[in-house]
């Protein structure tokens, strides 16, 4: 299993919101954590912040022994509720942070498989040995929304003045509402998570074209790298698993 990542603020925002981590758990068991702050400069940033050191310290204090697909599940799901709650409260209490959120995707492979859990507009997606790629996750946007109920296209969303909205978020409401999903994970596919500063600014043929080719270890790099090449007009996070 390799893991290789890489964060940068873009061309356009001041500070950097979106936080990651990443790490193995043993031979064969991987994670990573996305997030992507919103909500003002400083709210967007505590919100990513909080996120990812909950969700992260969650997974690196499991055993090998305990990972089954169900346990995966209601660690994924409980965790993000629970960091839900607390940037919720937090927020509540200090007004200056008040409105303050995160999109957040957290993925733990074990073996065969790759277990996904999401809020928001961060994604998950897979490299096949052949080089298609797939997005594992559905955005929770307004955009996505209208692509659903066939008002645009694919292809009109990314265009749309509407397409940075989000329907889901950590720590804006009460309660949110977790997506979990278990994909097959084999020899010679890549998982890719990142913020929709890399999906935003960068068409899923350039990514697929980028990932099948480059050298893993260079792939971040030259996603990010892409990314601020066309734009940068958000914080770009890549963190990208290779089995």
């Amino acid at each position: 299993m390799k893991i290789t990542a890489k964060t940068d603020v873009g061309s356009v925002r001041k500070q950097n919101q979106d936080s990651y981590a990443v790490g193995e758990v043993s031979d064969g068991v991987s994670w990573a954590v996305v997030c992507d702050g919103m909500g003002g400069a400083a709210g967007g940033a505590v919100a990513s912040t909080m996120a990812v050191q909950m969700i992260s310290e969650k997974i690196y204090a499991v055993r090998r022994e305990m990972l089954t697909e169900s346990f995966i599940r209601s660690i994924l799901v409980s965790t993000i509720e629970n960091a839900n709650t607390n940037i919720y409260d937090y927020s509540r209490s200090n007004p200056e942070l008040t409105g303050m959120g995160t999109t957040a995707v957290a993925v733990i492979t074990v073996d065969d498989k790759a277990y996904i859990a999401h809020v928001g507009d961060s994604r998950a997606y897979k490299l096949s040995a052949n080089g298609d790629l797939t997005q594992i996750t559905t955005d929770h946007s307004m955009v996505q929304q209208l692509v659903e109920m066939g008002d645009i296209t694919p292809q009109q969303a990314r265009i749309h003045p509407e397409r940075n909205i989000i329907t889901r978020a950590v720590g804006v409401d009460e309660k949110v509402r977790v997506d979990f999903t278990c994909e097959e994970f084999n020899t010679g596919e890549i998982l890719l998570i990142c913020s929709d500063g890399l999906s935003g600014y960068v068409e899923d043929s350039e990514i697929a074209k980028i990932v099948y080719n480059e050298d893993f270890r260079e792939c971040a790099d030259r996603l990010v790298n892409l990314a601020v090449e066309n734009g940068g007009g958000d914080n770009i996070t890549v963190v990208l698993i290779s089995r």
